[in-house]
């Protein structure tokens, strides 16, 4: 079986990690890939959101199935455009993928279903919502409706803070159109989850749960990033937890998109807060996050081209998806200077007990060596029968890993600790 995968960072290296572990599979091509997963899949210079491309490239070559991860080319509609040549696919058409594409629609989607989140104030005129602004309770998180690389959305600690983000985005178009619309959203307070959840649109099987860690610094300090880390599962996911999570967030979502004309199926991502009041939801993604796959799939003991098979087909209540009862972590390697500007063209050894634990996020191949090309760049994955054994391993491994510039947060799994602490 040959499978396209389209994207280029250490998620689509671990969903391509994953399937190769179906006997089945023979060729696996990525688009674009990086130089890292070089060995694992055939890479093909076509940019995730270059769909015309991509199609061209799927109708002229052996292609049975694609697996379509990254938020971009999702919400541009590949799905559609891939569906219509004939070739099934893994992740939701672009009607359904706007649950990411717009926080607009995604918080109107909750209001109508009666699914928890953040109270909410939507606007399309900045004089307007600096208006809002002069009354509303402070802190207060500003968000850009659209795709923002994840970094579109600002807590603001003050009045000015908020104003400032508001204009930013409106008025300087700092997210580009993405930032025409923003949402003004409620400051929740609570440990955070990430859930990632299998559906075919009606089914719904989630995966373990994981902590992300934003901040760029120890301690949760410096600028948000893409992620630079994260453990699972979740201590703070407990069962209770997730039974509340399944009866009151996961079907409902996954009932209300089917019953509006928009089913949805993947992978279907919720950033969850566990606040005094209950799980409220703080976003949705419509595909996996980055970098909860590098922790999440690792962890899966069923057979990942089974289970994305069953989504596409609408079988998922009749197939194993079955996680193993250990605990992962992943620690990012990024370029010194992300997430802001970074120098790239450095050699990266490792180990090669490091390497088979490594998912290559932002490196070329080039003459037969792997150099830095992006802001993150490796995410190092270890898994053990505890998170502690878990944390310590993954650390080891980094210390096996090397390139100029290199830099990671010392404390990933710190605050899941905290936690195990607090319970003794």
């Amino acid at each position: 079986m040959n499978i396209l995968v389209v994207g280029s960072g250490g998620r689509e290296h671990a969903v391509i990690r994953s399937l190769r572990k179906n006997p089945t599979v023979e060729t696996i091509y990525a688009l674009p890939g990086n130089g890292g997963m070089a060995s694992e899949a055939t890479c093909v210079a076509i940019k995730a959101t270059d769909l015309d491309g991509i199609v061209k490239f799927a109708t002229e070559n052996p292609v049975d199935y694609a697996v379509v991860t990254p938020d971009d080319p999702l919400v541009l509609g590949c799905v559609d455009r891939l569906n219509e040549v004939g070739i099934p696919c893994f992740g939701p058409k672009a009607n359904a993928a706007i649950i990411e594409g717009s926080k607009a629609f995604a918080k109107e989607l909750m209001a109508r279903h009666g699914i928890p989140t953040a109270q909410y104030a939507i606007f399309t005129e900045m004089d307007k919502a600096l208006e809002y602004l002069k009354t509303a309770p402070i802190p207060t998180v500003i968000k850009a409706d659209g795709l923002a690389l994840g970094k579109g959305v600002i807590i603001a600690m003050t009045r000015e803070e908020a104003c400032e983000a508001v204009v930013d985005m409106m008025q300087g178009a700092k997210f580009g159109k993405s930032g025409s619309t923003v949402v003004i959203e409620e400051f929740l307070e609570g440990p955070e989850v990430s859930v990632l959840a299998f559906t075919d649109g009606t089914c719904v099987k989630p995966m373990v749960s994981s902590m992300d860690h934003k901040r760029a610094g120890d301690h949760d300090t410096g600028l948000n990033t893409g992620g630079m880390g994260t453990i699972a599962p979740n201590p703070y996911y407990t069962a209770d937890v997730a039974e509340r999570c399944m009866k009151e967030i996961f079907l409902p979502t996954v009932n209300a998109m089917r019953e509006e004309g928009r089913p949805f199926t993947g992978c279907l991502y919720f950033g969850l807060m566990i606040t005094k009041d209950g799980p409220k939801v703080i976003e949705y993604n419509c595909r996996f996050g980055d970098p909860e796959t590098q922790v999440v799939l690792p962890l899966l003991e069923s057979d990942l081209l089974t289970i994305m098979q069953a989504t596409t087909n609408g079988t998922l209540a009749d197939t194993e998806v079955v996680f193993a009862d250990k605990s992962a972590c992943c620690v990012v390697t990024a370029s010194k200077g992300y997430p802001l500007s970074y120098e790239k063209g450095f050699e990266i050894t490792m180990s090669k007990e490091a390497d088979a634990h490594t998912f290559v996020a932002g490196a070329q191949l080039k003459d037969g060596r792997l150099l830095t090309s992006g802001g993150r760049v490796l995410g190092t994955t270890a898994i053990a029968e505890n998170l502690a054994e878990a944390i310590r391993s993954a650390y080891k491994l980094c210390d096996e890993i090397h390139f100029e510039n290199a830099y990671r947060r010392s404390d990933i799994g710190a605050r899941a600790m905290e936690y195990f602490s607090l319970q003794k």
